[in-house]
């Protein structure tokens, strides 16, 4: 799913995959977004990948405004 364009995406323009969005840093586990954001902490790698999904499509439907400053954090 992370492959998919959104919305606003530009027409006609490569798809890029990144398989780097996830992160360890203290013991805890982070994602970054397209916007330059770097959202957590999560306690397991696994939240991490679960958030970073939802945060994912939430854009993608356009749920979350990029310039909102809001993120999908869940700190439990």
């Amino acid at each position: 799913m992370m492959n998919l364009k959104r919305k606003g995406d530009p027409q006609g323009g490569r798809t890029h995959f990144r398989s780097d969005r996830i992160q360890q840093e203290g013991g805890k586990w982070y994602f970054s977004t397209r916007e330059g954001t770097l959202e957590g902490p999560y306690d397991t790698v696994y939240r991490a990948q679960e958030a970073l999904q939802a945060y994912i499509t939430a854009a993608r439907f356009e749920l979350i405004s990029p310039n909102s400053n809001l993120s999908l954090v869940d700190n439990t």
